[in-house]
């Protein structure tokens, strides 16, 4: 292994150009100094500091100095960090799309807002982002690194405020970060800074340092030193527990039953260290998450859906990045899927400097002929050198029978290695894992080599992997390694071979008043063959995008698919399956989506083809309405005609109708309809949620189920209510 390991370190080293640039420091002073948060700026110490400003332009003119300016102020007193940030706007006017916490696409880049981000460790691998807009809305999250760039995890939640006002024509925001909230190092005084301001009525967003639009906007790489003054180890809640309450009631019509129940909840945090947390769940409750978005699935293998619980979602990264899309030993999804989980453990966080550590261990319940299981699963992720990285993991999941483990096991082991240039150009990953399941041997490991280039004008990625038949993830997400085969009604497991390809060209114009770029070559390509060395499927697809200033978008592409079909399988559900074979389909596209900063915003696509032996055409289109302060309105259509000749014919249809009322930034009412026609489903499911107070909740749920002839099959209702005690 460490053969393999120094060879891939060689090979990426190939593609390592060395990148020398002067590093600037600037420093985050230390004042005892007391703020009344009000967004006013009239404590002395703001007269004091030296501003941080000049920002540049992300969007439209990338590199621009920004048309307004943003003067930013940081310091700190010991227990807290004080932001303060005043945007010289040319009018008074403020635009905002939300006031709904965490809703990043609306209360953040839809509404005129500032963004913090923040890498405490300085190793450009993980970090904190805050967003609060001119309505007082704020958006947590945290950065991690996900393949060649970064993502997002929207459901971290910490303690901390913010308010705004207008002067003239000044937006002024103050901002409040308890020191507590983040993970760091006394003897690490060196953070990663980047500013963000957002002005969404001219659809720009300028940013403290530079930041080519191939890069996201929280892209740690790019972020700015700054010299923590007189940085202590300032002691974390040790403890915070989050006792709940839920009581539900449900009636079934179909079977006729119904049933009641409260069911308390107890969730716990212990902060080892400002960097290493230990959480604890008793008998979870999730009836308040977010329904998951329907899809009309016209593949063969099963959809991904994100994780929305909160338990799993801190410092995720860890446990969700151990794979490649489509090939994640990891998906916490499972875990809870079948039964009830009775208790969870996870310890998370930096142990070292450089040495992350994940370790997470989850128990279900045993319900009727479904037996308990236990999860586990550890995580060390190394900083090797500041190109390089390598995550080592181990996932569990076995069988119970109370304190005992059953010989019914699966495990995943693996180690992967990363690769990020210096100039932030090049990015490589290698993964190797190997699968052990009870009475099932072989054949269980699977490989990955993927190499990315990202430039302003260029982009490409190559990738190569290799999944065996037996590599079984039990815990993980692997769907193409199962396929259903219709006329037998049996799953077949084959492993497969996929090399993939992509590569993005873009025209910026210089100085145009209309358009802003133009990616005039969009071509991918992605190949499967089977364990013979087969080709199974080849897709390629051809794509064109015109972006102009206002941020509206004209996109079209063309698509072709060759299947070799193995098993039979039946998309329409009506019994007459599109029989194994040779099958060669064409798909073209276009679409519109228009600019975001109007009152109604509105999209829309057709697709035209064939598919399999008959043809497909495919509809969709979405509307906003914002009546902000007060409401957002969004209604989204999808219709799929399907046309197998012999086999038969059908429409689906798919309509998600979304309404949020606001009654101010910590009250709100959500209610979400959705119309399935392809899984006979038509759901209501609406929501009153009150943050009483930081981080403790009131919720009112109520879900209507129907058939897609709107016939109830059950209904219920669900309050709950949980406090937040900090220790």
């Amino acid at each position: 292994m460490k053969k393999v390991v120094f060879f891939l370190m060689l090979f990426f080293e190939v593609f390592y150009i060395q990148a020398q640039s002067k590093v600037e420091t600037s420093k985050i002073i230390f004042s005892d100094s007391d703020i009344q948060l009000d967004g006013k700026l009239d404590e002395p110490i703001w007269n004091k500091l030296i501003p941080e400003g000049e920002f540049l332009n992300y969007i439209p003119n990338n590199g621009d100095l920004a048309s307004n300016e943003t003067e930013v102020k940081m310091f700190h007193n010991g227990k807290k960090l004080y932001i303060s940030a005043v945007y010289y706007d040319t009018t008074n006017k403020v635009q905002i799309g939300s006031l709904k916490r965490d809703d990043i696409g609306n209360s953040g880049a839809n509404s005129d807002s500032f963004a913090i981000v923040i890498d405490t460790y300085n190793q450009q691998q993980s970090g904190y982002f805050f967003i609060v807009n001119m309505g007082g809305a704020l958006v947590d999250a945290l950065v991690s690194r996900k393949g060649d760039g970064y993502w997002l995890s929207r459901s971290w939640n910490a303690i901390w405020n913010a308010k705004t006002s207008v002067k003239g024509n000044q937006k002024i925001f103050e901002i409040e970060i308890p020191l507590k909230a983040l993970g760091y190092k006394e003897d690490n005084p060196n953070w990663g800074v980047m500013f963000h301001t957002r002005d969404i009525k001219t659809n720009e967003w300028t940013t403290s340092t530079k930041i080519d639009r191939n890069f996201s906007q929280f892209d740690l790489r790019l972020s700015k030193s700054f010299e923590i003054e007189s940085l202590s180890d300032n002691k974390p809640t040790k403890f915070t527990i989050t006792p709940s309450l839920t009581m539900d009631y449900q009636e079934d019509l179909v079977n006729k039953s119904e049933a009641s129940n409260v069911k308390p909840s107890l969730d716990l945090q212990y902060n080892v260290s400002s960097s290493l947390k230990l959480d604890a769940t008793l008998n979870p409750d999730f009836s308040q998450i977010d329904v998951d978005t329907q899809v009309t699935n016209l593949s063969r293998f099963a959809v991904f859906f994100p994780e929305r619980r909160n338990f799993f979602l801190e410092n995720s990264d860890l446990f969700t990045s151990l794979g490649v899309s489509g090939i994640n030993p990891f998906y916490s999804r499972r875990i809870g899927a079948e039964t009830d989980i009775s208790f969870g453990l996870k310890l998370s966080g930096n142990v070292a400097k450089k040495t992350r550590l994940g370790i997470l261990n989850v128990a279900t319940k045993k319900e009727g002929s479904k037996p308990a299981q236990n999860y586990g699963a550890l995580v060390v992720e190394q900083q090797l050198s500041n190109v390089f990285r390598t995550t080592g993991f181990i996932i569990n999941r076995q069988e119970t029978d109370g304190f005992s483990f059953l010989n019914d096991y699966n495990r995943v082991a693996g180690l992967n290695l990363n690769y990020n240039s210096k100039n932030n150009k090049w990015t490589g990953l290698a993964n190797y894992a190997q699968s052990f399941t009870s009475n099932v041997s072989g054949d269980n490991k699977f490989y990955s080599l993927s190499l990315w280039y990202n430039s302003l004008k260029t982009s490409w990625k190559t990738s190569v992997r290799k999944v065996g038949r037996n590599y079984i993830t039990d815990v993980g997400f692997v769907p193409r390694l199962d396929n259903y085969d219709a006329i037998n009604q049996i799953i077949v497991r084959e492993g497969y071979t996929q090399a993939a390809g992509r590569l993005s060209l873009t025209y910026f114009p210089k100085k145009s008043k209309k358009i802003n770029s133009h990616k005039y070559l969009g071509l991918s390509n992605s190949t499967y063959f089977d364990e013979q060395g087969v080709v199974s499927q080849s897709s390629t697809n051809v794509n064109n995008d015109l972006l102009f200033n206002d941020n509206s978008l004209i996109y079209g592409g063309v698509g072709h698919n060759y299947v070799n079909l193995k098993f039979a399988f039946d998309p329409l559900r009506n019994g007459n399956y599109i029989t194994p074979g040779v099958y060669n389909y064409y798909r073209f596209s276009a679409g519109y989506s228009s600019t975001r900063n109007k009152k109604m915003e509105y999209g829309g696509n057709y697709e035209l083809g064939s598919y399999y032996g008959g043809s497909r055409k495919r509809l969709i289109g979405r509307i906003e309405y914002k009546l902000m302060p007060l409401a957002r309105l969004y209604l989204r259509y999808e219709r799929n005609d399907i046309d197998l000749k012999e086999l038969g014919s059908d429409t689906f249809h798919l309509a998600r109708f979304t309404g949020e009322v606001f009654f101010s930034n910590r009250l709100n009412w959500t209610t979400y309809v959705q119309y399935n026609t392809q899984f006979d489903n038509f759901n209501i499911n609406s929501r009153l949620q009150w943050e009483y107070k930081p981080l403790s909740y009131i919720y009112l749920v109520i879900s209507d189920n129907f058939n897609q002839d709107i016939m109830r099959q059950n209904w219920g209702v669900a309050f709950k209510m949980n406090y937040r005690f900090d220790f």
